[in-house]
């Protein structure tokens, strides 16, 4: 049975499950090995993860680096899209400095990266 949410879009039922911090590593992991699967620049609303980058000296190589072999750090949330899963990656680099990625899990296709930060203050 399909219900009305309060805005006048169609609600299902269906529930999401959310996956595990284990399964969502190794997907964010395994989708990452293939860069044309990574989207974090080019289109206007994908800006600040780059104007990040270049503020933060966050290369795109750490940032792979991060995806491919980080660990989970924190919730996974929803995203704002049924089949969407936002999480953050981190991993320790030039030294005892740590990156975070906050990445969007999109449909288990591909990744959008939101932003990259440092997790230290300094």
């Amino acid at each position: 049975m399909i219900g009305v949410m309060p805005n006048g879009t169609p609600k299902s039922n269906i529930t999401a499950f959310r996956p595990t911090p284990s399964k969502l590593e190794a997907m964010i992991r395994a989708i990452a090995k293939d860069s044309s699967r990574v989207r974090w620049r080019a289109r206007s609303h994908e800006a600040h993860a780059v104007s990040q980058m270049e503020w933060r000296d966050i290369t795109d190589r750490m940032m792979f680096d991060v995806l491919r072999t980080g660990m989970l750090k924190g919730d996974i949330e929803p995203g704002k899209y049924p089949g969407e899963w936002k999480a953050k990656m981190c991993k320790q680099v030039k030294g005892q400095r740590e990156v975070g990625v906050v990445t969007i899990v999109v449909r288990e296709q591909w990744l959008f990266v939101k932003t990259v930060e440092w997790e230290d203050v300094r």
